[in-house]
């Protein structure tokens, strides 16, 4: 290496090392603060949905004799993995100044922090049960939806909505316990096998499922009742970002469509903003939306006459 190019090398890596260029984009390591780590997450949806759907995920010689021994050593690497992956979430989004607000030394900030990862490790796992539950109900509006579907083994197996929403009930349950990043995390892992987009903060029922489903986006405060179905391209968003004195969004307000119970939206149609969308009703492919739909109403494109010429 010449030293004209040694020396370009040197000024880049001080460019890029200059504190003025690393507003908001840097997260500095401390010893025993670490971030929460991708790799680990997807083996703890590995053995997720190894015990939501065991055979068809995980070990395949599992059989009715063996499974509780399979279920308790995968139920255990889970815990170990949730434990520490939780933590590094606490880290994150705590960082010194919780230490500061408290007096605390950051090694018993640490050690709180290690114990209520545990908790909420020891609630999330005691979830499990109820959240097969669910996941059975979207496994049958998946088969029943779906004049293709030979089997509920092929839906579990082969269907991306199954995968979606494992993981976005999963993160689901983790936002419902304050637990921080991570549940963003899971759905955005779903959101690259399957190109399904759906927020963790989302609020969604029973008996659930996408058609296809590539393209969907499902924001952050939408609330979906039981029995809906999307199909591919549906997009449910916001119509526009309100802002505070100083232009800045402002976060956490209702911005997202409802839909009622037993609602289906066809391919590629846009619901934007805080309306509702009442129950049975059903909104044709291509629609645009941004004002209520009443109960039972059916949207569709209206057909463009051509005079003859």
């Amino acid at each position: 290496m010449n030293i004209s190019t040694q020396t370009m090398l040197t000024d880049v890596a001080a460019q890029l090392s200059h504190p003025d260029s690393l507003q908001g984009l840097f997260h500095e390591h401390r010893d025993g603060d670490p971030l929460p780590s991708q790799p680990e997450l997807a083996k703890a949806m590995d053995l997720c949905r190894s015990m939501l759907f065991p055979g068809f995920y995980g070990k395949s010689t599992v059989n009715t004799h063996n499974l509780i021994y399979h279920m308790g050593v995968a139920m255990e690497r889970l815990y170990c993995i949730m434990c520490e992956q939780i933590q590094a979430g606490l880290c994150f989004a705590a960082g010194w100044s919780e230490v500061e607000a408290y007096g605390q030394t950051y090694a018993s900030a640490q050690e709180q922090r290690k114990r209520k990862a545990a908790q909420l490790a020891r609630a999330f796992l005691q979830r499990l049960p109820a959240l097969r539950q669910t996941l059975a109900t979207d496994v049958e509006a998946a088969y029943f939806g779906d004049p293709a579907a030979e089997s509920f083994g092929e839906v579990i197996s082969c269907y991306p909505v199954i995968k979606a929403l494992t993981n976005y009930r999963v993160a689901h349950e983790l936002v419902m316990l304050d637990v921080p990043l991570i549940p963003r995390i899971i759905t955005e892992m779903a959101h690259s096998e399957t190109g399904i987009d759906i927020h963790p903060n989302a609020t969604i029922g029973d008996h659930f499922t996408i058609d296809h489903g590539t393209g969907v986006v499902i924001g952050a405060t939408c609330i979906i009742g039981s029995h809906v179905k999307l199909y591919q391209g549906v997009t449910l968003g916001a119509k526009s970002f309100p802002t505070d004195d100083s232009g800045n969004p402002i976060k956490g307000i209702p911005r997202h469509p409802i839909l009622e119970d037993c609602v289906i939206v066809y391919a590629n149609s846009t619901i934007l903003g805080r309306i509702t969308i009442g129950h049975d009703a059903v909104i044709g492919g291509n629609i645009w939306v941004t004002e209520d739909v009443a109960p039972g109403t059916r949207i569709i494109q209206h057909k463009a006459s051509h005079p003859r010429g």
